[in-house]
């Protein structure tokens, strides 16, 4: 986007700022939450390739792992659990102390080996033995449910479950990210918290919208978070959404 300075930038943003007070229907979010998706598209390149292709249960386990933890960290540690433990039931028979000794790259490894255990052991109970892929055949609201059942799953892992993996089911995850960038443009109150803002989200979008387009949107969401939105010192001078962006309006307001 080509460089601008606050007055224009503030001027450009004013007719969306009296837009915003009036309280608008939301049809406005969603027309909104197109047109970001349309902004960012180019810029990020899609259709955005899949960076995994694990079955389910393994992305289960890999979103677990990647909970408060950098990619190539959780990525190491989980490539050192498929070394270390080949079948997901050689894990559930190891000392506990084994797979925190593997993990211990990731955050709170001592919290997240009993973690992953526990869950490989629900879903063994429940399902009678150790795989996700029937999820295959259910609705994506079901196999979200059947695996939010499971306590430590959330509806970030679930989404990440289902879109990430092999099944690649049309579900719509939200991480920190995203999150952030979704508040800072008014598409979610500034006091929602993650988990809830996932049906908010998905709502939003088309319901017809296939598993590479919800995937997608999580994913230019994402990247304009790390790139350009970022947590401190957002760069809006070079944002393409600027003009959208009410936090980009106070920061380019007068003082």
């Amino acid at each position: 986007m080509p460089s601008a300075n606050r007055h224009d930038l503030f001027a450009a943003a004013r007719p969306l700022r009296a837009a915003a007070a009036t309280d608008g229907p939301p049809a406005d979010l969603t027309a909104k939450a197109l047109e970001i998706h349309r902004r960012l598209c180019p810029v990020y390149g899609c259709p955005i390739p899949y960076f995994h292709s694990l079955d389910p249960l393994s992305e289960l386990v890999s979103s677990l792992l990647s909970h408060r933890t950098r990619n190539a960290d959780s990525g190491r540690a989980f490539k050192a659990l498929r070394a270390r433990f080949p079948d997901w039931a050689d894990l559930l028979a190891a000392p506990v102390e084994a797979i925190e000794e593997t993990i211990r790259g990731v955050t709170w490894p001592e919290l997240k080996a009993p973690r992953i255990q526990a869950v490989l052991r629900a879903v063994e109970a429940r399902h009678g033995g150790l795989s996700l892929d029937f999820l295959g055949e259910m609705t994506v609201d079901a196999a979200r449910a059947w695996l939010e059942a499971i306590p430590g799953i959330g509806p970030k892992t679930s989404a990440a479950v289902l879109s990430f993996s092999v099944l690649r089911m049309a579900a719509l995850p939200v991480d920190s990210h995203h999150h952030r960038v979704a508040q800072r443009l008014g598409l979610i109150g500034p006091k929602m918290d993650v988990g809830p803002s996932h049906p908010i989200l998905r709502s939003q979008l088309p319901a017809d919208w296939s598993a590479q387009d919800l995937y997608d949107n999580h994913e230019i969401l994402m990247l304009h978070g790390q790139q350009v939105c970022h947590h401190r010192k957002p760069a809006c001078c070079r944002c393409v959404l600027v003009d959208l962006c009410p936090s980009a309006q106070v920061a380019y307001r007068e003082p």
